[in-house]
């Protein structure tokens, strides 16, 4: 049996670290990267609407901000990874919009929730929101071990069987390719690791989502 640790790079740049935990309900807190999140959003709504209202002007909401859409027929929500080892995630979905933060690691697990032509929002592990280009995701599943909590490891099993041999123990934060989930139980495998793990200590699969 081994311990598999997380040793690759951080998933962000270091202007965007993990976020603080609110102590009233655990959720993780907004970050801010360059401009603050609101003033970024702020100059986002300005751009879209066509620049700074004057006095009497009406304010356009933008196209994108008026439905959730399914553009390519798929699910919504749905898992997908990245595809690339540098993503910008913007404010709104186009480069004219300001940069939240820049994910730094191909593979990660994130949530897309809405898609607006070639752009698609989606959500990180901590609950984070932004836009990003359609080309740098992918189809393939993977999954962030309990990311929601730095305290625990998560047995890997030889077996879907909590009696089976555990084969690895895996730490916060690894990243495996999912291979399979029956709705309790997950395949994955890593760097130096196959195995099974309970379903609901993965981020990147839903409850009882059924994986072929």
């Amino acid at each position: 049996m081994v311990n598999i640790a997380l040793l690759l790079a951080p998933n962000r740049t270091s202007a965007e670290s993990r976020a603080p935990r609110n102590p009233a309900d655990g959720r993780p807190a907004p970050r801010c990267a360059g401009l603050r999140r609101f003033a970024a959003l702020g100059l986002a709504a300005l751009v879209a609407a066509g620049g700074a209202l004057g006095a009497g002007s009406v304010a356009v909401t933008p196209a994108w901000a008026a439905g959730n859409v399914s553009v390519t027929g798929l699910p919504l929500p749905r898992f997908v990874s990245l595809k690339a080892s540098r993503v910008n995630v913007r404010v709104g979905p186009g480069n004219g919009y300001s940069t939240k933060w820049i994910f730094v690691r191909s593979g990660l697990p994130v949530e897309v929730i809405q898609e607006f032509e070639n752009w698609r929002r989606i959500r990180d592990s901590n609950g984070e929101e932004g836009w990003v280009y359609w080309s740098l995701l992918s189809g393939k599943r993977t999954a962030l071990v309990s990311p929601w909590d730095d305290a625990k490891q998560v047995p890997l099993h030889y077996a879907a069987d909590d009696q089976a041999s555990v084969v690895a123990i895996l730490d916060p934060n690894v990243v495996a390719e999912v291979e399979s989930c029956d709705g309790k139980w997950c395949k994955i495998r890593g760097k130096g690791f196959r195995g099974y793990a309970h379903q609901d200590s993965l981020w990147g699969v839903y409850p009882d989502e059924t994986v072929k």
